[in-house]
């Protein structure tokens, strides 16, 4: 009786909780990290909490896992669910909050947020000494900033007196990281006193330091690019903006360019500013993670610097949800969470651990399951938080909230499904019944899992009431509804296909018969998607209701149409293709290389034709920093025909910044133009050198001067002279300085095996190089195989290696003068060798019919050092070709058709460590005499049969 009491008493509490409108926390505003100023006047921290909750929550927090009681603490009060800290002091107040939140539902934990406590000291009132500077030379005036936090400082620098600041361009910037001044080629008109200003955002403070004055001294020289501000390697979060820095001395004010190593940068989510110093990276993702390479160049030298970006963070793949469920069932809660590195995930059950897995399972729910769950995810860089609130239900069935459809229209010769959803607890058992009659699976009628009824092929015989019946250990309720069934709709007249050009018009056409007591309408729809005729009426008009209009065709309204027929019984659809033929696309991945001072290579990827082949691109140009329209570029060669993807834009002027762009034409217009390639600048023009040769007799001159860079392009031309005077210049000629040995080692990107004898790798590189590769232990350096790659190439095949193996791979670059330094060694492991022993073919069958052919083999068992078999590849070719049809199977027979003449079939077992041995059968084709011979045994009797087959005919006996 007990037992029964507190049975009845928890089903009576499920009712209530079912039909309250109760519910448990739900977190609307959560506590945040909090910077509080030393100096700042307020005398008051406030940490936030709010729920929504139903009946209120009441507060509790903690303090680095530490209850704070409220009214014990004169520094503690409750404004709300809010935290008022009075009289905030870094000794009692700083750590991580968090906030509990309850009701008779269950407790919620909100995440965790730290106070903190900001200061800026004053600079050192030391006086700074004087920078003197060559003039053409770069300066570093340094800021050393005084003790503060947070980190987030910002820099900018004053000149002489406050407030006047120094305005940055491409020779002047300020890191952000280090606020040290960078002047990239020192003028005279730099002379002054220089002061560093440092403001703290987060507690609203800024201080200067002592003038530093800068000396130019009077001389003027040319300096290569020499990159001073170099961001280190990189760690973010997947989701923050992230800014990386890059400048640097030389003179001339060297250009300065940023890449992805390893792809490209996201098209969208990036800027440059600042000429080139600063690359802004928004919305990080992990496909941003990578090697960024900053180049700064000038006319005398280049210089370059690499930065490793790591994305790393916490986020949900699966997040959990609040949920009802019955009681007595099963359920599953789960939720998972990516990041670098992998977070631990584990569950909180109303504010206390409930399971240290990614998942919950229970099995027989029951009422003391129910309550507030929180799955919590977190690595080194944060904390996620997930809340769901998880009820049980229990009782008898009830359609109150859902009953069955009171009137119910099918189709004839259609499908009707019928709903029964009742509310109950455990899941009831459900019957249907028609009329008075009982209604039992049939190959018309079938009673699903969830209960609904489903007709197949309703005629009006189907018309009458159905009446779902639903029963639990609670109770038992039905619910009816009548069915009336209809003429189906067909269509009538179908809409046709069509091929028009841009700006052309097109009609479709679309009739339907219905039953008359049902209306009717059509839906259009290009692709799946309905067209909306007031949002597009520029080009989508309806006539007659069932009639498309499209006018002023464009490239996007091709696809496929779709007239749909509706009632609110059934629908039909049917569809035809728009072809819509228009000038080409805008052409992609538009690149500027070979660089010169009046020329420049540029190359581009072909975009779509829109069905119609490109005839011709042409190139546009303007300067940036004249801020120039575009204007067509002179190119070589002059006509850039259609199937072209690079041409030289010449005439251009030295020691500018130029972006290009590509734009094709077809006979049907011209197409929008390309993205604008990266910025570049032509190089400068140098002086002509003269030197003069006295031997008339000679026919060489070398010149030599230390200074010269490796591989300099230099322009010759020369003119002879007597008594007389000084004849014409000859043509001019474009000769390099001797090449140095590659200095840059070659980064290997990946290197992985494919088979027992061939691996791949890839690489990143500029010039060509030496791949050198032996086994571990086994063979020495001196023993090495080796394979030669050209620049054109950034992946290549190693071959002939020995399977199961360990093998240490390296690369040189190399050119002219000779090998550079090694790459980082890789080690990869062969794979096992395929299989030796070829399929044994047990069996050449032909079908009755003469059309296939039955080739069976036994399965080929490795050795112990060989791949395990993943199949076969069957190679069927005519007798004395190479070449034939090649098939791949998982089990140990294929059918193969059969043809005229004689063919090869060849078996062989495939592995991850490549193809096996092979087996061999001669095929006679048609027009041939072939045998069979089958047995079959009746009453004790064995009965042989010979069947053959001549040409087409067949015969048994």
């Amino acid at each position: 009786e007990l037992m029964l009491a507190i049975h009845s008493s928890l089903f009576m509490i499920s009712l209530h909780f079912y039909k309250s409108s109760g519910f448990g926390p739900v977190f609307e505003e959560q506590p945040v990290d909090t910077i509080y100023p030393e100096e700042s006047p307020e005398d008051k921290i406030i940490m936030s909490c709010r729920t929504r909750a139903n009946p209120p929550a009441t507060y509790r927090w903690w303090l680095d896992n530490t209850e704070i009681i409220i009214g014990n603490e004169d520094d503690y009060s409750l404004m709300g669910g809010n935290l008022v800290i009075s009289f905030p002091d870094r000794s009692k107040h700083a750590g991580n909050y968090s906030c509990l939140a309850s009701n008779e539902f269950g407790t919620l934990v909100s995440q965790k947020a730290s106070v903190q406590f900001g200061y800026l000291d004053m600079f050192s009132s030391d006086e700074r000494e004087a920078v003197y500077v060559k003039e053409g030379q770069g300066a570093v005036l340094l800021c050393d900033p005084p003790p503060h936090f947070p980190e987030d400082l910002s820099f900018r620098w004053m000149l002489n007196e406050f407030p006047e600041f120094i305005p940055l361009d491409k020779r002047r910037f300020v890191s952000q990281t280090t606020g040290n001044l960078y002047i990239s080629t020192v003028r005279a008109s730099d002379s002054g006193n220089y002061s560093c200003f440092v403001s703290s955002p987060s507690i609203a403070k800024s201080v200067f330091s002592k003038f530093i004055p800068l000396v130019p001294i009077a001389e003027r020289e040319k300096y290569p690019a020499d990159i001073k501000v170099k961001s280190p390697d990189t760690y973010t979060l997947l989701g923050q903006n992230i800014t990386l820095e890059c400048f640097a001395l030389g003179n001339p004010i060297p250009q300065i360019r940023w890449r992805k190593v390893d792809g490209d940068l996201p098209v969208e989510r990036h800027n440059i500013s600042m000429s080139g110093s600063l690359l802004h990276l928004y919305d990080i993702q992990y496909e941003d993670e990578g090697l960024y390479e900053c180049e700064a160049d000038n006319s005398k030298g280049k210089d370059r610097h690499k930065v490793h970006l790591y994305v790393e963070a916490p986020e949900w793949v699966e997040k959990i949800s609040s949920s009802e469920r019955d009681i007595g069932s099963d359920y599953i809660m789960s939720c998972l969470a990516s990041g670098k590195p992998k977070p631990h995930v584990h569950f909180l059950k109303n504010g206390r651990m409930y399971g240290k897995n990614h998942e919950l399972r229970f099995t027989d729910l029951t009422f003391d399951d129910s309550g507030m769950y929180q799955c919590i995810a977190e690595n080194r860089h944060g904390t996620i938080y997930a809340n769901a609130e998880l009820r049980v239900f229990a009782g008898a069935p009830s359609f109150e909230w859902n009953p069955v459809k009171p009137k119910l229209l099918g189709a004839n010769n259609g499908r009707v499904v019928i709903a029964c959803k009742p509310r109950a607890a455990p899941r009831p058992s459900i019957s249907w019944s028609k009329g008075t009659e009982l209604l039992h699976n049939s190959s018309r009628i079938f009673i699903w899992p969830d209960g609904s009824l489903e007709l197949l092929n309703v005629t009006k015989s189907d018309e009458g009431k159905y009446t779902c019946f639903a029963e639990n250990d609670r109770g038992r309720a039905n619910s009816s509804g009548s069915l009336s069934v209809t003429d189906a709709t067909k269509i009538t007249l179908a809409p046709s296909s069509a091929d028009i050009s841009v700006g052309e018009s097109a009609r479709m056409e679309c009739a339907a018969s219905h039953d008359p007591t049902l209306d009717l309408t059509f839906i259009w729809s290009l692709d799946a998607h309905v067209i909306d005729f007031d949002r597009d009426r520029e080009h989508y008009e309806c006539k007659m209701v069932n009639s498309l209009l499209i006018s002023n065709t464009q490239l996007r309204h091709a696809g496929r149409y779709s007239c749909t027929a509706q009632t609110p019984v059934d629908n039909i659809t049917v569809s035809a293709e728009l072809v819509v033929r228009g000038p080409p696309g805008p052409p992609g991945g538009v690149r500027v290389d070979e660089v010169m001072t009046s020329s420049v290579r540029v190359t581009w990827s072909h975009g779509t034709d829109n069905l119609s082949p490109i005839s011709k691109y042409s190139i546009q140009y303007r300067d940036v920093q004249a801020q120039q329209d575009w204007r067509d570029a002179s190119t070589s060669p002059v006509n850039v025909e259609g199937n072209a993807e690079m041409a030289t834009v010449i005439n251009l002027t030295p020691w500018t910044e130029y972006e290009f762009r590509v734009i094709a034409t077809n006979t049907l217009g011209t197409g929008p133009p390309s993205d604008p390639s990266p910025k570049i600048t032509t190089r400068e023009t140098s002086e002509f050198l003269l030197v003069t040769v006295t031997d008339p007799q000679a026919r060489k001159y070398v010149h030599k001067d230390s200074k010269i860079p490796p591989s300099t392009r230099f322009e010759v031309k020369m003119k002879a002279f007597n008594s007389q005077g000084e004849g014409p210049f000859s043509v001019s000629a474009f000769i390099y300085s001797s090449q140095d040995v590659p200095a840059e080692a070659p980064t290997i990107i990946e290197a992985r095996t494919l088979s027992a004898t061939e691996a791949v790798v890839s690489w990143v590189m500029l010039i060509s190089g030496l791949f050198r590769y032996w086994r571990e232990s086994v063979e020495n350096e001196a023993s090495a195989q080796r394979a030669l790659v050209s620049s054109r190439e950034n992946h290549t095949r190693l071959d002939n290696m020995k399977p199961n193996s360990h093998y240490l791979i390296e690369v040189r670059a190399y050119n002219g003068a000779g090998y550079g330094p090694a790459s980082q060694r890789h080690k990869i492991y062969t794979k096992k060798a395929p299989p030796s022993r070829p399929p044994k073919i047990i069996g050449t069958k032909m079908n009755y019919s003469g059309t296939t052919i039955n080739i069976a083999w036994e399965q080929v068992e490795p050795l112990a050092n060989e791949s395990t078999v993943e199949g076969y590849k069957v190679l069927y070719r005519p007798e004395g070709q190479p070449s034939g049809m090649l098939y791949t199977t998982v089990k140990q027979s294929i059918d193969l058709p059969m043809k005229k003449g004689d063919y090869l079939v060849e078996v062989r077992a495939h592995s991850e460590g490549g193809d096996g041995a092979v087996a061999q059968v001669r095929i006679a084709g048609k027009n041939t005499f072939t045998l069979y011979c089958d047995s079959i045994k009746f009453r004790n009797i064995t009965f042989i049969i010979f069947t053959f087959r001549l040409d087409y005919m067949l015969f048994s006996f």
